[in-house]
């Protein structure tokens, strides 16, 4: 083994020590922006998007971008098969294009993703135990041939960082499902204040507290929280 050779081999495992000691957190957004981070230190992209499937719908949700996209951001969806990012979630296998990306024929292209206008193009699949989960696109601006390490390299990571996204989603999940439980006893609650309050039913207090929260452009949590405050202040000696 040449010392190049061998110099690439130990940057190569480096780089994976810091893939496994990156992605220990339990919040998504932090493992996504860990895995964005080392995919554009791997390829030295000028553009690195993260796509994680969504269990609802099975859609792919833009959820992590190098380059900053708040407003894009959970925003963007394809679905499987659709478009490179779909194929390589779906064929779980890695597209690497080195100019020309958007003249490949399963290209799909958003108009407000500037990206899209980039040449070339490396697609990998977040690959955990239960199967694809996410997929990583990187992408530079002028043409760059991916060299074998490179692909196999941000494979990898793909690999390595899946149970971790896998972990951060049921994570996500259990919070929403907590925070959905804590909304809907919120909801009971303001309803049955309004039900004895104003003499209505349960049907006609819920659609009161939806007008309210339509004409004040306010969540629902926030009316309902307004009708228990109030009504606790009502009754307050």
């Amino acid at each position: 083994m040449t010392p190049a050779e061998i110099q690439a081999l130990q940057k190569e495992l480096a780089l994976l020590y810091q893939v496994a000691q990156a992605v220990s957190s339990f919040e998504l957004e932090e493992v996504l922006r860990e895995i964005v981070r080392i995919a554009g230190e791997v390829t030295e992209a000028d553009s690195v998007l993260v796509y994680v499937v969504d269990k609802g719908s099975e859609e792919l949700v833009l959820r992590a971008s190098q380059n900053p996209r708040p407003d894009l951001l959970q925003k963007i969806k394809m679905k499987m098969g659709e478009g490179i990012t779909g194929w390589v979630a779906r064929e779980n296998k890695p597209v690497a294009l080195s100019q020309g990306a958007s003249k490949d024929a399963r290209f799909k292209y958003f108009r407000s993703l500037p990206e899209d206008r980039f040449e070339a193009f490396l697609s990998v699949p977040i690959i955990s135990k239960r199967g694809v989960v996410g997929v990583i696109n990187v992408q530079h601006k002028s043409a760059h041939v991916h060299s074998e390490m490179e692909v196999n390299l941000l494979a990898a990571v793909g690999k390595l960082v899946g149970g971790a996204v896998e972990n951060a989603l049921l994570m996500e999940e259990t919070l929403a499902l907590k925070e959905a439980l804590e909304l809907r006893k919120l909801v009971e609650k303001a309803k049955g204040v309004l039900m004895k309050r104003r003499n209505l039913s349960e049907q006609e207090a819920f659609k009161l507290l939806q007008k309210e929260s339509m004409d004040t452009r306010k969540s629902i949590k926030e009316v309902a929280e307004a009708v228990l405050l109030m009504d606790k202040l009502a009754f307050k000696p």
